[in-house]
């Protein structure tokens, strides 16, 4: 874990190309501080590809010219081993982000936490199905706990993997007041413990679980997960709601602009082809003067719009494709902002 050697191949760059394939055993990471350092035998095998890489942020090994401050900030987390929480207006592309550094780092699919006002820690850590552990307790030929334990996104992310998890924790704006805290001993220990669990270890010592990985299970031992790798975090929010100090003095910020003509340029690109057409690009730059007139619209706004022009559906309809633009590109969140 604490080789250095070829550690530079798998900082982010943001460009959007993975770094050269290598087997997952013989890969390097570079060292974190001491006082991030988890001593426990990386135990998980590989973990798998992440399909949903390629729907969110469009086809890899396209061209991405990456904001200065997203590499600096991203390396940082990676190196000091600590959440990254990312602000910025809906829909500028935040969540995307966890999707970028799994794909340009292979480091396999990303685990998704998506956060409301009812989201407790014990919900991203673990569940519990204690009504079919005391049912099946009634069989012959019952299963172990372990077979009645389901793993959270939070939950797997701390499994000792040799390379870290890349864990999205989405809106956390909207979690409830004492979520935040209920986070901070955790990110600080990189273990926590699974009750049920502890309370048979002397019959059941070692268990096997679920996992929030499709058919995916690991082996829990005496009822407690250690990480080996802490998970690269990437935290979202919209910015409606401050967090304690205590919890921002142990993240790293990085707030996203809205995108430019470049960037929006590059995102159809991605999803669309390698070139873009006069259509396309006359559609940027009308949905970068609506998104203005109307105090900001989402990417995928326009994204919707491109698919339309593409399709040919609308090419000789001009009315009809206008007034489906004011449909398509409407203000997020309630009436429109005046022009002036």
């Amino acid at each position: 874990m604490n080789d250095s050697t070829d550690s530079e191949a798998l900082l982010y760059r943001g460009t959007g190309v993975p770094v050269p394939k290598a087997p997952y055993g013989k890969r390097s990471w570079p060292a974190g501080p001491p006082w991030r350092t988890f001593s426990t035998p990386a135990t998980m095998p590989e973990p798998p590809d992440d399909e949903e890489a390629d729907r969110r942020l469009g086809r890899p090994g396209g061209t991405r010219t990456p904001l200065p401050e997203e590499v600096r900030m991203v390396n940082a987390a990676l190196l000091l081993r600590r959440p990254l929480l990312v602000t910025g207006r809906p829909g500028v592309g935040k969540s995307g982000l966890a999707y970028r550094i799994a794909r340009e780092l292979r480091l396999g699919r990303v685990l998704h936490w998506s956060v409301t006002s009812r989201t407790t820690l014990l919900s991203g850590l673990y569940e519990y199905d204690a009504i079919g552990r005391a049912q099946a307790v009634r069989d012959t030929d019952r299963p172990g706990t372990g077979a009645f334990v389901q793993l959270g996104p939070l939950g797997t992310a701390l499994l000792p993997y040799r390379l870290p998890r890349v864990l999205l924790i989405d809106e956390l704006d909207k979690c409830d007041v004492d979520l935040p805290n209920d986070l901070l001993t955790l990110f600080e220990d990189g273990h926590y413990e699974i009750p049920p669990l502890v309370r048979v270890k002397p019959q059941e010592p070692a268990v096997t679980v679920h996992t929030a990985d499709p058919g995916g299970t690991a082996e829990i031992t005496a009822g407690v997960v250690r990480c080996h790798a802490f998970p690269v975090i990437v935290m979202t929010s919209n910015g409606e709601r401050e967090f304690p100090e205590a919890f921002m003095r142990r993240c790293l910020r990085l707030d996203v602009p809205d995108p430019g003509a470049a960037a929006l340029g590059e995102m159809v690109s991605a999803h669309f082809g390698d070139r873009l057409g006069p259509p396309q690009e006359a559609l940027i730059r009308d949905f970068l003067r609506r998104s203005e007139q109307v105090g900001g619209l989402a990417a995928d706004q326009l994204l919707n719009a491109v698919h339309l022009v593409t399709s040919g559906h609308y090419a000789h309809q001009p009315e009809e494709w206008s007034e489906l633009l004011e449909a398509i590109w409407h203000r997020l969140g309630g009436e429109e902002a005046g022009t002036g």
